[in-house]
């Protein structure tokens, strides 16, 4: 890795910060033509080409040409404007998960927050803390969109490593997702609303949210603030994702924070993948240079003051990428397949669980047909659900998750904190034997139902 060189007048971070900007001028858009005269200037980008395959590269994709068009068409209106929520779209584009299922796959390296939690050293606690952050993203290049969640949806996994893990959806506009995970090592908190902004055929994704870590034997409480994402290609050509930018972790306990640099991608593939930073001390000191690539591995050594490899030290890997399936539809990981499974259900699942929607079992199948009648199904009777509510005067409030006095700012935006409240788990243990199950199938012929669990009261 490349050491920045100090900056007298600017520091450190300026300097990163310079060189990252020369670099993600590397690539620009580029707009092609030959298409049909509705289509003209879109933007296509080929990640492993140059300037001159854009206009072969607009054909490929997933895609059929005619539904290609027509999204086009529709989608130039909503170009410049937030469309989280905003358009419906074909389950041809879906993958079999919800985002609150999405939110449980940065638990497959826990055991990095483990490690975190024995380590004696605050920097390299540091070190393995913000490569379990990174090690996600191999997940997030996927280009398949998950569900959204149903108002009171939830999703909870059980029996996997030590670790339990409820998330539900709090909000529906704007859309909220809170999450809660633990075992013996950390805490895992997330409230997420992620927001986007559609630039035509490519959307940014503002990660809207507020993570926290606390580690228990450490006794530090972590806040990570990730990269944006940047999707490329929506419509035409192949769809690829990047997320270019700064990912923080600081510990707010000491003020000690990690600063990693994930670069764009530039022509020909260049930098893509890339991550480099430091572990800095309160001061901004760097005590640890970090490197590698977030599909692959990541490696750590320290450093001096000048962020430099200290004599007689050398790189040591903290954190690679494990098998992953060959030639899988959703290019799912192992873990994300258990995600999906009910051998990570508890016995006494709640019937608003992600995995019971028909619609996200459905095109697990591969019914594209009636995944779609499913999906268009249950966003009809979220919407009735609401129009009742609003005649009746009533308002919804979450079970599991309660809204506290917290905003957080983020740099896109403030967001209002939800607290797992801990119901969760007295509702599991005194559950009656008429929700448990003893089998899968057992788990399968639960229906789904999402209304059954929140809070409604007269406003």
């Amino acid at each position: 890795m490349g050491s920045p060189k100090k900056n007298e007048n600017k520091g450190f971070f300026a300097a990163m910060t310079s060189g990252f900007s020369m670099f993600g001028s590397a690539m620009s858009s580029r707009s092609v033509d030959g298409l049909p005269p509705s289509n003209e200037g879109v933007e296509v980008i080929n990640p492993e080409g140059g300037k001159e395959d854009a206009e072969e590269e607009a054909q490929k994709g997933r895609w059929k040409d005619e539904e290609r068009d027509s999204y086009w068409k529709m989608m130039q209106k909503y170009i410049g404007s937030d469309i989280t929520s905003m358009v419906t779209l074909p389950v041809v584009i879906f993958e079999p998960m919800t985002m609150l299922q999405k939110m449980a796959e940065i638990l497959e390296y826990s055991h990095l927050l483990d490690q975190a939690d024995e380590c004696e050293d605050p920097y390299v606690r540091l070190v393995y803390a913000s490569s379990w952050a990174i090690s996600v993203y191999f997940a997030f290049q996927r280009t398949w969109k998950p569900f959204n969640p149903i108002l009171g949806e939830t999703y909870e996994m059980a029996n996997y490593g030590g670790i339990s893990f409820l998330s539900e959806q709090v909000s529906h506009h704007p859309p909220m997702s809170a999450g809660h995970a633990e075992n013996e090592h950390f805490t895992y908190d997330i409230v997420s609303k992620l927001k986007t902004k559609l630039l035509g055929n490519s959307v940014d994704v503002y990660p809207v949210g507020r993570t926290r870590v606390t580690l228990k034997k450490a006794g530090v409480v972590l806040d990570l603030v990730p990269p944006p994402t940047k999707i490329h290609n929506l419509i035409f050509g192949r769809t690829w994702v990047d997320s270019p930018g700064e990912m923080i972790m600081t510990n707010l306990t000491t003020g000690d924070k990690v600063v990693l640099y994930f670069q764009p991608c530039g022509w020909f593939g260049s930098g893509r993948y890339e991550v480099d930073g430091y572990a800095y001390s309160a001061a901004e000191e760097p005590k640890i240079m970090m490197t590698g690539k977030w599909n692959e591995k990541m490696s750590y050594q320290p450093c001096d003051a000048e962020g430099e490899p200290l004599p007689g030290t050398e790189l040591k890997e903290v954190w690679h990428l494990a098998d992953v399936p060959k030639n899988d539809k959703f290019q799912y990981t192992h873990f994300a397949h258990k995600i999906n499974s009910f051998d990570t259900a508890p016995a006494k699942l709640l019937a608003s669980d992600s995995r019971l929607r028909p619609d996200r079992y459905a095109l697990e199948q591969g019914d594209l047909s009636k995944a779609g009648a499913e999906k268009h199904s249950l966003e009809e009777r979220q919407r009735a659900e609401k129009r009742t509510r609003e005649a009746k005067g009533q308002k919804f409030t979450p079970r599991w998750f309660d809204l506290t006095d917290e905003i957080t700012s983020t740099p896109w935006g403030d967001i209002e904190v939800y607290q797992y409240n801990g119901k969760y788990t007295e509702h599991r243990d005194t559950a009656g034997s008429s929700t448990s199950a003893s089998n899968e199938t057992d788990l399968k012929s639960i229906e789904f139902n999402p209304w059954q669990y929140g809070n409604i009261s007269t406003e």
